[in-house]
């Protein structure tokens, strides 16, 4: 278990908290690059307990600056996209989108001095979403990672943006560190539902053994499985700190956990299709979809009919930030202890002055393309049940 101290120290993620801090090191997903496409150039995010307003820029590259105007606190989002800055709706102070800077502000009679600014963050575009970095020095960011589903352009994609789920986004992935759940939440939830969904029969075999170790990515997990069909199955590395790689049937998958504040978490899902299943798109018209729930759904009405509902119902009933101090762990829960271990230990290293040494890529060539031999042994080995 953890202290009441250690669970806050890797639980908010809010501007100066520990892990916060470390969150801002990594670039985070932001929305599909198609969503600012045509007449809509601006958008709303909220990320790290922070209000942004991303758009895209008259030259086409895309800005992100921190929502309300330092004069009278009116939000950017309303204001005036200008080839050199973006100008506020309320009374035109200007904001250069690289400095963050104002450079202009009309009706006064003194020019803007040093202290008046927005914060500006840095965006890239890739495999059809946004990314930001949020760190505080834009100049020591890493190289944004191109994940294989993302950097594949030889099958078509989708992307879904699941509804906000309703607790901290530590749950969601430690969720990637338990090898174990998946014989209980999913395959004999689905056998005794009578619901023959693929993969039920694969994560219904008796688990023999389970191990875990750390890698350049994160979190590496096998597990042997017995019974008619034995098999020792390494499955994708848990990607440090917010990231599942994951097969899921013939679609190959990357779920970006993104905190929207300690209470909130958005999920983006991109999925690299197969061959045929519809027409391969540019990474700036991947289609996507927000995925939301009826009105007034409650957390008993969630669909558990599927992996992603079953996974949901477990994340949010464990609290809104699930109190670690009074767990009971047992040997099945190594994976998540290391987990823990591994933010712990990179918090501290950025309190010492020193960068992260966790999926953090700053080689190009190395960058050309990280994808995962497990994930396709995986699938392969899934696909065969």
């Amino acid at each position: 278990m953890l202290t009441p101290q250690q669970n806050e120290r890797i639980t908010k993620v809010g501007p100066g908290t520990p892990c916060g801090e470390l969150m801002r090191r990594y670039w985070q997903a932001v929305c599909p690059t198609a969503e600012l496409s045509g007449a809509v150039r601006k958008k709303r995010i909220r990320i790290l307990g922070e209000d942004l307003v991303v758009f895209r820029a008259d030259d086409g590259t895309f800005k992100c600056v921190t929502e309300r105007c330092p004069h009278r606190s009116a939000s950017l989002f309303f204001g005036f996209i200008e080839p050199d800055g973006i100008r506020c709706c309320y009374h035109g102070w200007k904001y250069d989108c690289d400095t963050g800077q104002c450079v202009e502000r009309p009706f006064e009679t003194t020019p803007p001095h040093a202290g008046i600014r927005v914060t500006s963050y840095p965006v890239e575009a890739y495999g059809g979403l946004l990314f930001v970095y949020m760190g505080p020095d834009r100049a020591k960011a890493p190289l944004l990672p191109h994940w294989d589903v993302l950097a594949r352009d030889d099958r078509p994609k989708k992307i879904r943006i699941m509804p906000v789920h309703k607790c901290n986004w530590l749950q969601i992935q430690e969720n990637t560190a338990d090898s174990v759940h998946t014989y209980y939440l999913h395959g004999h939830a689905l056998m005794m539902a009578g619901i023959d969904l693929p993969g039920r029969d694969y994560f219904y075999r008796p688990i023999v053994s389970y191990d875990w170790d750390t890698s350049e990515w994160g979190v590496e997990k096998t597990i042997e499985y017995g019974g008619e069909q034995p098999e020792v199955e390494i499955r994708p590395p848990l990607i440090f700190p917010n990231i599942l790689r994951i097969p899921e049937g013939p679609v190959e998958a990357i779920h970006f956990r993104v905190p929207i504040d300690d209470e909130h978490t958005r999920i983006i899902w991109v999925g690299l299709l197969p061959e045929g299943a519809g027409p391969v798109s540019s990474p700036e018209s991947v289609p996507f979809a927000y995925e939301v729930d009826p009105p007034n759904t409650s957390i008993e009405e969630v669909d558990q009919t599927n992996f992603y509902g079953q996974d949901r119902v477990v994340w949010e009933t464990q609290g809104v930030v699930t109190d670690r101090s009074i767990e009971i762990l047992g040997a099945s829960d190594r994976g998540i202890v290391l987990f823990r271990k591994m933010l712990l230990e990179q918090i501290d290293r950025l309190e010492r002055g020193e960068d992260p040494t966790v999926a953090v890529v700053r080689d190009p060539e190395k960058n050309r393309i990280i994808d995962f031999p497990s994930a396709s042994r995986y699938a392969q080995s899934a696909a065969s049940r």
